[in-house]
């Protein structure tokens, strides 16, 4: 209960959060383990499959698949038919069970797997709206298409990654490589500085130097392909001069998941289903107590002798931020 509590409140009061996954074998079978979180709660969760139907699942408090204005929105932002849309407009549902939404779709002649997938994924959104949820949040993940969500940025540093690994042929590569992992490093430090003060200024300069860096051509044909990808990841890479709140990399999900790592590396995976929540839910409770500068050790007394003195982390997530 405190777990889920503890989500419900790290996302009412965020504005922005990280998220992750990484595998997680249970029962000898692939799977994966989900990370949502930021400085103030981190929550894990996992599931035998990654897509964003699976997170946006993860992030509803219960079920809910709802047609409403948010939902059709969502369809028609991803590219839904517009006669599925229509339909389905026409006949506005709130079902609690996945068979009933499958019937729903199917009554109403949708059935190829991208449509499915796609009016799925924008009832699960219609769902989060019922129950509150901050549409306009901002979620920053590495290139994982199932984060692709809300209002979407990048980390840099995976975004940087190709480049250093790139192989130059000689040294008009290798010099050409260097000059571009350079300028990008210039790019985030002015990003940085933007995000401590927000100047129109200044967001005009780094949004131009970006587009110009992206438009170099090289005599390196891998290094100009790293520099389209970059080009066409403009609007979440740059996405801090319009939200300045969120942060430039995602290296705090990493170091978040790396317990649910190790485990893996020590154990392999998960036999049981009891097993498995239990790995989430301390792991959950643990980063959470951690962030919020409790003892974990305390916390775990406090709770088994039934004294509630520590006061519950869906409370503590909800109180002000000390300056």
């Amino acid at each position: 209960q405190e777990k889920a509590e503890l989500k419900a409140a790290g996302l009412a009061t965020s504005t922005s959060i990280q998220a992750d996954d990484t595998g997680a074998r249970h029962q000898g079978q692939n799977g994966y383990c989900t990370y949502i979180g930021n400085e103030r709660f981190a929550w894990f969760a996992s599931t035998d499959s990654k897509s964003r139907v699976n997170v946006l699942e993860l992030l509803q408090a219960e079920r809910r698949y709802e047609v409403n204005a948010a939902a059709l929105d969502y369809m028609a932002a991803r590219g839904l038919a517009a006669g599925h849309g229509e339909r389905l407009a026409a006949h506005p549902v709130v079902l609690t069970e996945a068979d009933a939404w499958t019937t729903h779709l199917r009554r109403h002649l949708i059935d190829s797997p991208r449509a499915v997938t796609l009016a799925t994924e924008g009832a699960l959104i219609g769902g989060l709206a019922a129950q509150g949820f901050n549409l306009a949040i901002g979620l920053v993940s590495d290139d994982a298409g199932q984060f692709d969500l809300f209002v979407h940025g990048l980390c840099w540093v995976h975004a940087e990654r190709p480049l250093s690994h790139l192989v130059p042929l000689n040294e008009s590569d290798r010099r050409a490589i260097a000059w571009v992992r350079q300028q990008v490093w210039f790019v985030y430090q002015d990003l940085k500085a933007y995000r401590q003060a927000p100047d129109p200024a200044a967001k005009a300069r780094i949004t131009e130097g970006f587009e110009a860096l992206c438009a170099t051509e090289t005599t390196c044909e891998p290094l100009n392909q790293v520099l389209q990808g970059l080009q066409r990841n403009q609007a979440e890479l740059l996405r801090v001069l319009e939200r300045p709140e969120l942060p430039l990399h995602n290296n705090r999900s990493e170091t978040d998941l790396r317990d649910i790592v190790k485990k893996r590396h020590i154990s392999a995976g998960t036999r049981s289903a009891d097993g498995r929540q239990c790995r989430d839910t301390f792991a959950s409770l643990k980063k959470t107590c951690r962030k919020q500068g409790v003892s974990f050790w305390e916390y775990l007394k406090d709770r088994v002798a039934g004294l509630n003195v520590i006061p519950s982390l869906a409370e503590l997530i909800r109180r002000p931020v000390m300056p």
